[in-house]
């Protein structure tokens, strides 16, 4: 479980294997031991082994299919993020590192200091999406300022430009979406009480 507050900004250091990879990433100033989860631009990976200065994790064919970590390169920074405690102070919103889907920058705009972003989602994911709501882009958690159809808008303020990869983006960057988990939940649930007296009607218990 993760915040979506960024913690330090890393670097792909490494990239190896075909099907599946492991990467190796730079983690400057992140305290981790080896089987801890890092949310490395909002994806979940499980510290494997520990090196200097960073670490190294497994990524299987899932997660490069539902992530764009298929397109890393080496020296890309990434933002970093470990897992909440207990007692971590929960400043953004709950977050899995379970990327739901691979959007694209459509748009960046100043406005006085801070940027205004138009995020483009996959439509199937755009009922998940609330203005006012969360949602969280490659680890960050942000506000929705607006939606519309299959994107959404966000301001990012100065601070967040400065502490995380979002400083870099322009329009065609393509980043990873998490959801709001509640969304989630509540759509699930709706699912299950409609199936209910389908199930009753045909002899379940």
């Amino acid at each position: 479980m993760f915040t979506g507050i960024v913690q330090t900004i890393g670097e792909v250091a490494a990239i190896d294997g075909g099907a599946d990879k492991r990467i190796e990433i730079l983690a400057p100033g992140l305290d981790f031991a080896t089987g801890d989860s890092i949310a490395v631009n909002g994806c979940c990976l499980t510290v494997a082994a520990v090196m200097e200065g960073g670490f190294a994790a497994d990524v299987s064919r899932e997660t490069l299919a539902c992530t764009t970590l298929g397109g890393w390169m080496r020296g890309m920074p990434v933002n970093l993020e470990a897992a909440a405690k207990p007692a971590t102070l929960l400043g953004g919103h709950l977050v899995l590192g379970h990327v739901d889907g691979v959007g694209a920058i459509r748009e960046r705009h100043d406005d006085a200091r801070s940027v205004r972003l138009k995020i483009e989602l996959p439509a199937a994911l755009a009922r998940y999406i609330a203005a006012k709501g969360s949602v969280c882009i490659d680890g960050v958690s942000l506000t929705v300022n607006e939606t519309g159809g299959a994107h959404f808008g966000v301001n990012i303020v100065p601070y967040t430009l400065d502490h995380t990869v979002i400083r870099d983006y322009a329009p065609g960057t393509r980043v990873n979406i998490e959801c709001d988990i509640i969304a989630r939940y509540v759509e699930r649930l709706l699912d299950g009480a409609a199936a209910a007296p389908m199930m009753l009607m045909d002899g379940a218990v």
